[in-house]
């Protein structure tokens, strides 16, 4: 599906596919330990403490994560599909190089979770606020940010593709070497980037968003904006 992008010319933007969820009957992860390399199918995990535990390398298939803490987890290379997680909170969390598909994160309360070198594909992140996200070199394909907060994310190195921002707070945002390619960031309000201002092709922003950007853009293409006189 293609929507007309703000930008005069009559290109358009493509839209991000969002992933459509339906879990089966689950049943109670209870009171078990993660183990790297794990294989969970169907567990609902309510109200699970997950603080420091190590699940590398583990597979979550048709999951429900309710309210868990996620406080130093150590899930890197782990892959979460078809799976939604509702009100984590945590800090520290370790996915990085984790794989998330057709994956729904609602209300989480996050900082410093760690998701370079991830690959995120039909992901809708809605709600919450997360604190110094690093996706650095991480691949984010049809990915939907919505009436969230993130401070301070790192998207250095990493490729968008289809991603879009509804009615979501971006500041201080990293773009360094990134590749953007259908970024629809027209929702992003406020849309404040530290780093990366040139890394801007292949993005859609409004004219309200062009002119709060103007400052970063003229001392990126070295003009000196001065007062007539």
């Amino acid at each position: 599906m293609a929507r007309r992008a703000a930008d005069g010319r009559g290109t358009t933007v493509r839209a991000a596919r969002r992933p459509e969820l339906r879990l089966p009957p689950l049943a109670p992860f209870g009171d078990a330990v993660l183990e790297p390399d794990g294989d969970y199918d169907a567990l609902d995990f309510a109200e699970t403490d997950l603080t420091g535990q190590d699940g590398a390398g583990a597979r979550f298939m048709d999951c429900a994560l309710t309210g868990c803490a996620l406080d130093e987890a150590s899930l890197p290379r782990a892959r979460l599909l078809d799976s939604v997680l509702t009100g984590v909170r945590g800090v520290g969390t370790n996915l990085a190089e984790a794989t998330l598909r057709d994956v729904e994160l609602r209300d989480a309360r996050l900082g410093g979770t760690q998701l370079h070198g991830a690959v995120l594909e039909r992901v809708l992140i809605r709600g919450g606020k997360i604190d110094y996200l690093n996706l650095r070199r991480s691949r984010l394909k049809d990915v939907v940010f919505e009436s969230c907060v993130l401070v301070e994310p790192d998207f250095g190195g990493a490729r968008l593709e289809r991603v879009e921002f509804v009615d979501c707070a971006l500041k201080e945002a990293d773009l360094s070497a990134a590749t953007l390619v259908d970024v629809d960031l027209r929702g992003a309000a406020p849309l404040e980037l530290a780093r990366g201002v040139d890394r801007l092709s292949g993005a859609v922003i409004s004219p309200a968003q062009l002119l709060d950007l103007a400052p970063v853009l003229a001392a990126e293409l070295g003009v000196r904006v001065l007062a007539d006189g």
